[in-house]
């Protein structure tokens, strides 16, 4: 039976690149994005893999929409093996200055969004009664910051612990999660570069991270081969987070 991933945030970026590899390896594809435009870009290219691919416009945030896309998806394609909580929204302002709403709304989206999706998801996964997958994109900023990511980082902090948790709450029906925490990566889709030389050459690996390094990942975690592993947080940063110091040129 083909297996079914959905992919929060897929209309452009890491999500889009998650999206193709998912359907380049034959799984059908279910993609939520806030952007409507986005998303059937993503769906005209997921068409030349599979036919099985679906897209509606949700925001994550909004619990109904999430359960009416995760409801449909089951309905449509048969089941839900697959969830990568991608979806995700930054709002970097002074510290000083950065109001309550538009702290709370970078939490409503990132971490609202990533528990929702996840427990609707379980849900259908719980019935299905032969387990699944639910990856969560964290990011390094979870453990280490530049000024003014208040409310990113802590959305994504509370995204690696939200991994742990679920991951033992849902572990008896099979249910895996894990979650990446992804370091700069470019992510454009036009190919040209949203980041300058020195930051690539400062990178260990000598580059700056690509979408389809983190669907790579993405695809170990939902694999058989990563059967022995849940509740855990894959830093994919080209060692970035493990260098002493950020030398500014």
């Amino acid at each position: 039976m083909r297996k079914i991933a959905v992919i929060t945030g897929g209309g452009q970026g890491i999500g889009r690149a998650i999206a193709l590899s998912f359907a380049r390896e034959g799984y059908g594809i279910s993609i939520a994005d806030i952007h409507q435009d986005k998303g059937l870009e993503t769906i005209e290219l997921l068409r030349a893999f599979t036919d099985d691919a679906l897209f509606m416009q949700v925001d994550v945030s909004r619990t109904e929409e999430v359960e009416q896309w995760l409801a449909h998806t089951s309905r449509v394609l048969g089941s839900i093996d697959v969830l990568v909580n991608n979806a995700g929204v930054m709002h970097n302002k002074d510290v000083l200055e950065l109001r309550s709403d538009q702290f709370m709304h970078v939490i409503a989206v990132n971490l609202g969004g990533t528990f929702h999706c996840s427990q609707a998801a379980a849900r259908i996964m719980k019935a299905q009664e032969r387990g699944g997958a639910i990856i969560n994109i964290s990011s390094t900023r979870a453990v280490m910051s530049e000024p003014n990511t208040e409310a990113y980082s802590a959305s994504k902090g509370g995204i690696s612990a939200l991994t742990h948790a679920m991951a033992i709450s849902l572990g008896g029906y099979g249910i895996r999660v894990n979650a990446i925490s992804p370091g700069w990566i470019e992510v454009r889709d036009d190919g040209s570069y949203s980041h300058s030389e020195a930051d690539r050459n400062q990178h260990p690996v000598g580059r700056v991270g690509r979408p389809e390094d983190i669907a790579a990942a993405c695809l170990y975690l939902a694999s058989e081969k990563a059967g022995f592993l849940t509740g855990q947080n894959l830093t994919i940063d080209g060692g970035m987070s493990v260098k002493m110091i950020y030398a500014e040129e």
